[in-house]
């Protein structure tokens, strides 16, 4: 079993293997239960939601045996989004909640996420108390066992409807948002906003078609979501639609398509947001968080209004980290995992996302391709290299070298960023430049490098 258990977006793998074995989930259960449940001043009681994986099911009762062990109920919200169930946590009076989804993973992979009572995500502190009791735990079982007894887990479905009327809220809250007449695609990528998702864009007064609702278990992500936009793009051409909304498997991801079949990413939505709010002067401090990985377009999309961007390492955590040190106000990542700091609990959430840009979009009286003009982005390539093993990048010389020279070549016009995924086996490696033949030559050649010098590491 592998020794690396958080990653940098909770537990993810294999599922029902390793960390996501039942017998480990019903241990995590008794762990986190332990940890953030009884005594933490709130009910000792836990919620549960999960996306549309068919190994959530075995994996929530194992969930619910391990906390019920450590004294701590639990409900279920069924399919509900990660943002939708770390909102029910801050709300109801609970102690803890779980998330099991592997986001924008193919379904064979699962995952869990922990929220602490008051919704946020866990500290380094507590995130490490847990992992130690858990290997605790996993030394009293056997570890080719598997976890015994069934529990009678309740699904209320009311949390759901607070959910959805929690969004309908906050979009008719302050300038109402009337979306009469508009023509909405949504593609809920058959997963957790697949019931909610187009329940609260009709509520608001939109015409929604809706691609890729219908979860079987073993579909989700597939062609679809925010990481397949295409058959979304090619839809909003084909209905003559306004507005194009792409989420991921558990919905706190949002990519946007235009009313041209555009797609409108992560960088391109902070643009729209921060613009519209230096206009408006909503902000004391105009700067907004954005990782490495974000294109230098957003940069000169923003400098016209007086918009400074403070620039942190890859992940929610690091752009978390960011608004919360710098007490701003938005923050995000071109995959369109956008955050609105403290007034909405510093969690993503890809249908919030979609009502924001919306509301500029009513306002304003623009249409979507008109608001996204001011992002003009550099050309970037982003590759992917599935590795066996994560050597630090800096023993790896050939490598190296090789970085250094093409850095020098690209100077302030363009950069370099490579990093190991935090949750998958990979490396993965982005080039920004201006002329797009070169920054795809040198992407391919650090990837075949990277390649060759850790399997050369490997055989040695």
């Amino acid at each position: 079993m592998s020794q690396e258990i958080f990653g940098t977006d909770g537990i993810r793998g294999k599922a029902l293997e390793g960390w996501l074995s039942v017998e480990a989930v019903e241990a995590l259960g008794r762990a986190a239960g332990t940890v953030l449940g009884v005594g933490s001043g709130h009910a000792a009681e836990a919620l549960i939601a999960h996306d549309g994986r068919a190994s959530a099911k075995a994996l929530q009762e194992a969930l619910a045996r391990g906390l019920a062990a450590s004294g701590v109920a639990a409900r279920t919200a069924g399919l509900l989004p990660t943002p939708g169930l770390a909102w029910l946590t801050a709300t109801q009076d609970v102690s803890l909640g779980v998330m099991i989804s592997a986001s924008h993973n193919p379904a064979e992979d699962n995952g869990i996420k922990l929220f602490a009572g008051a919704g946020s995500k866990l500290t380094d502190a507590q995130q490490s108390e847990i992992e130690m009791r858990l290997r605790e735990e996993m030394n009293r079982v056997d570890p080719g066992g598997q976890a015994a007894g069934s529990l009678d887990l309740t699904h209320d479905a009311h949390l759901e409807d607070l959910y959805a009327e929690h969004l309908i809220q906050l979009a008719k809250s302050g300038e109402p948002l009337d979306l009469a007449g508009a023509k909405v695609v949504i593609d809920c990528a058959n997963g957790a906003a697949s019931h909610v998702g187009p329940r609260v864009l009709e509520a608001i007064g939109a015409e929604v078609t809706t691609l890729f609702g219908a979860p079987t278990g073993t579909n989700i992500n597939e062609g679809c979501g925010s990481t397949y936009p295409e058959p979304l793009q090619e839809r909003v051409k084909a209905l003559g639609a306004d507005f194009g909304v792409a989420l991921d498997g558990d919905a706190d991801r949002c990519l946007l398509v235009d009313e041209k079949g555009d797609l409108v990413d992560g960088d391109a939505i902070m643009a729209i947001l921060a613009r519209d709010a230096a206009a408006r002067g909503l902000w004391s401090d105009l700067r907004i968080v954005a990782t490495v990985m974000s294109n230098r377009g957003l940069h000169r999309a923003l400098e016209p209004v007086g918009v400074g961007v403070v620039e942190v390492g890859v992940g929610d955590r690091q752009v978390v980290e960011g608004l919360r040190q710098n007490g701003l106000r938005l923050g995000g990542e071109k995959s369109g995992h956008i955050i609105f700091g403290a007034d909405s609990g510093f969690i993503g959430d890809g249908l919030l996302t979609a009502l924001h840009v919306l509301g500029v979009r009513a306002r304003t009286g623009k249409t979507l391709s008109e608001l996204a003009a001011p992002f003009v982005p550099f050309p970037q390539v982003l590759l992917g290299l599935k590795v066996a093993a994560k050597p630090a990048l800096e023993t790896l010389p050939i490598f190296q070298e090789k970085r250094m020279r093409y850095e020098e070549e690209l100077g302030a016009d363009g950069r370099v960023n490579v990093r190991y995924s935090g949750t998958e086996s990979k490396a993965r490696v982005m080039v920004e430049g201006p002329d797009a033949a070169r920054i795809q030559e040198i992407g391919d050649d650090l990837v075949d490098t990277l390649r060759e010098e850790i399997a050369a590491r490997a055989s040695t």
